[in-house]
């Protein structure tokens, strides 16, 4: 689905006085919204590129200036990238009075090409090679969230301690445990629809205080443009109602964690080419093959899915985090399941990714390995029936930490032809200083457990 502002109407809300505001937003390593917001005048006087520091893409999510990046670093001065408008992008936003935004995709000063280890250039590039074979990549993610009664600014002074969530008990599926919450879901809903983002429906999920919020599929890089603008929507419209709201994927470790499923076809000629009614489920060789790559580089695609230290820790028996990189039929006990089967809506859902995931990084890898499975008319093995988590025999596990992961990401041949080297080896320095960080912290557990007793 486009955005919902042309650049036409822009201009005719800007004279008028309706929007004062554009905001012009790359996307970060983290999948965060970094930019400018310009003065409505000027950007339709001037609306196609403006400049960001080459920091922004060598981050930590406090902001750090991390050091060992080949892109960027003090040697090197931190200079510019341009950031160019995807006039296409334009939408409102309803929940911020007078505001309007466009998505940048950012540009080399010297060599005018994409940054390659920009979230949205990787994107474009897996939907480029894709286009070749002659397929649209359809896409769409699922998001879960907490609710949390307190306000961020509340909760950073207090050190996120005695947090308390919005519900008392499980609401999943709840209409009435879920009517507390209807002032912010409600205004989520129809501020992300007021966006141009065609909202389906929000509800209640397995643990207190926890919810999901579900769009209509779009092409991939309109799922992962709308992805990061309803995180970004939830968190600012709970601050409007005095709350918060986190996609950490593991808030505490006696709860449910929160997920982010991505459901993936393709299509070709306007149709789902998934789509086989006379193949067993429904499903076509293509989508077998497309299966097959996923399963087969599914280790290396797990950084992309889970990239924190925090992330492994939704990896739990019994509460519908994966544990197995397996397929199956609508079993939720699977990292991959085949949703409508038998019906020209069946599609791949990869279970994996947790909420902290970066869209844009996610669908491409994913993008990455199942076209890899169709050039290499790579067999798809049976599926897997029963539970998973009790599953004991030579069955493809999840990693189980960031280090496994990041170790299975750098021996990826396909991830290093497919996305580059170089891009590759920004995301490892990302994972090797989140790990830097996490050995360096004394947690709250090594206190309790050791203070008196070690």
């Amino acid at each position: 689905m486009p955005a919902n502002l042309d650049f036409d109407a822009l201009k005719a809300a800007v004279h008028s006085g309706e929007i004062d505001t554009v905001m012009v937003a790359l996307v970060d390593m983290q999948g965060r919204l970094q930019g400018k917001r310009f003065h409505a005048a000027h950007f339709i006087e001037n609306p196609h590129e403006t400049h960001c520091c080459n920091y922004l893409l060598a981050t930590d999510l406090e902001m750090e200036t991390v050091q060992g990046y080949r892109a960027t670093s003090w040697a090197s001065g931190y200079g510019d990238y341009v950031m160019k408008s995807d006039l296409a992008t334009l939408r409102r936003l309803p929940w911020i009075p007078g505001t309007a935004l466009c998505f940048a995709d950012l540009y080399d000063h010297n060599t005018h090409e994409l940054v390659p280890h920009a979230p949205r250039s990787i994107l474009r590039r897996q939907i480029t090679r894709a286009e070749a074979m002659g397929f649209t990549p359809m896409m769409a993610t699922e998001l879960e969230f907490f609710l949390f009664e307190q306000g961020y600014k509340d909760l950073f002074d207090a050190g996120y301690r005695d947090l308390v969530p919005t519900a008392r008990h499980n609401v999943d599926y709840g209409l009435t445990g879920t009517f507390a919450d209807e002032p912010v879901m409600r205004d989520l809903r129809n501020g992300l629809y007021g966006a141009g983002i065609p909202v389906e429906n929000s509800k209640g999920e397995a643990e207190a205080g926890q919810h999901e919020i579900n769009v209509k599929y779009s092409d991939a890089l309109d799922t992962a443009d709308m992805h990061v603008l309803i995180k970004a929507a939830t968190k600012e419209i709970s601050q409007l109602h005095g709350k918060s709201a986190t996609f950490i994927a593991k808030y505490a470790h006696g709860k449910a964690g929160s997920s982010s499923h991505v459901h993936q076809s393709l299509f070709r000629d306007g149709k789902n080419a998934f789509h086989d009614p006379d193949a067993q489920h429904g499903m076509s060789e293509l989508m077998q093959h497309y299966m097959a790559g996923q399963l087969a580089h599914a280790s290396e695609l797990t950084y992309f899915l889970a990239p924190y230290v925090n992330s492994y820790k939704r990896f739990v028996t019994g509460l519908f985090a994966p544990t197995k990189a397996i397929w199956s039929i609508d079993n939720r006990t699977a990292g991959f399941r085949v949703c409508g089967d038998n019906t020209k809506g069946v599609r791949v859902e990869c279970r994996i990714g947790g909420s902290d995931l970066n869209p844009y990084l996610a669908c491409a890898v994913l993008l990455a390995a199942g076209l890899t499975g169709i050039e290499k008319k790579l067999p798809l093995e049976p599926a897997f029936s029963g539970d998973a988590y009790a599953a004991q025999a030579a069955v493809r596990e999840i990693p189980k930490t960031l280090g496994a992961a990041a170790e299975a990401l750098n021996a990826s041949q396909m991830l290093r032809t497919q996305l580059g080297d170089e891009v590759v080896d920004h995301y490892l320095r990302a994972a090797a200083w989140e790990l830097e960080e996490q050995n360096r912290v004394v947690t709250d557990w090594e206190l309790a457990r050791g203070f008196e007793r070690a």
